[in-house]
């Protein structure tokens, strides 16, 4: 086994944090090859730091003294992990549980060929985590599909989870090419971080994963999706619900930056007036527009 680190970023929900580090802990993976980062991606809280620390040995805990958002948080645990040879990195949201079989299969298609750059697996919606909870039975719960492949819409700039909302009877069981891997777990590979570099800071939250993607694909790296390899995903408990303000603001401005970075010209000027007519929506979503029109990047208190 390869040396490999998994990079947490805690920002709230101490207890979704230690449900997702007991996961790990059952991982069948050499624990002398594993590296365990939480990153404390609020301020220097001493006390969760403390609290991580006894309850798991062995687990490296950073702090910031500061909000970095999902890149610039796990920017500074892949730059941690880096320094200590690892050739692996699997950014994880603490809102996840992991299959015990998840870390040795996603490292062992990771080693299977040249240039695979991203891995993502099946994400499963955590038992009641559902978008729509009244649509499935009780026994379906828990292989309801939160993600199987990430798809571009390139004439729009919409990013969608291919098999979302659907249940698991086998129809995205094939490992094949992807337009983008989902932070939500996510492996890099030391080779394409040396090619391309960090997480962009600008985005904050949402997109820098598809954009990251992106870049990966530029430098002539694959994404893959890994159905062999998954986990399950309580979607959004520590970033805001879907609809919330804090959701809307960050999807709506960052949508207009990856666009205008990689879209078309014909899609740029769609664009400009997608966004001038969803300034008329609220106000949450002026914000998003001013902001990005104005240069105004990275953290906003929403």
């Amino acid at each position: 086994m390869v040396k490999t680190a998994v990079i947490i970023i805690h920002f709230k929900n101490i207890s979704d944090t230690f449900d997702c580090l007991d996961s790990l802990s059952k991982c069948n993976y050499d624990k002398e090859q594993l590296m365990k980062i939480v990153v404390l991606n609020s301020s220097v809280d001493s006390v969760i730091k403390e609290k991580l620390q006894k309850k798991y040995s062995g687990v490296i805990v950073l702090n910031n003294n500061n909000n970095l958002g999902f890149s610039g948080g796990n920017n500074v645990g892949i730059q941690k992990a880096l320094q200590n040879g690892c050739k692996y990195l699997i950014l994880l949201n603490n809102d996840t549980i992991v299959d015990s079989h998840l870390l040795k299969d996603m490292i062992l298609m990771a080693e299977s060929a040249n240039k695979i750059g991203l891995i993502s697996p099946k994400i499963y919606f955590a038992h009641g985590f559902e978008y729509h909870k009244n649509r499935y039975k009780d026994d379906e719960r828990g292989k309801i599909i939160w993600y199987a492949g990430g798809q571009i819409d390139w004439n729009n700039i919409y990013v969608r989870h291919r098999g979302v909302d659907e249940f698991d009877f086998g129809q995205y069981d094939k490992a094949v090419q992807t337009d983008f891997a989902t932070g939500c777990c996510m492996l890099i590979s030391r080779d394409l971080i040396e090619h391309i570099g960090l997480l962009d800071e600008k985005y904050f939250l949402y997109y820098e994963d598809v954009d990251y993607s992106i870049r990966a694909i530029k430098a002539g790296f694959k994404i893959y999706y890994l159905p062999k390899a998954h986990i399950w995903h309580k979607n959004a408990s520590s970033s805001g619900k879907p609809g919330s303000k804090l959701h809307i603001y960050y999807q709506e401005r960052n949508r207009l930056y990856f666009g205008f970075k990689y879209a078309s010209i014909k899609t740029k000027k769609s664009l400009i007036f997608d966004s001038l007519r969803i300034l008329f929506k609220g106000n949450v979503y002026r914000d998003a527009i001013v902001d990005y029109y104005s240069g105004r990047m990275g953290y906003k208190n929403i």
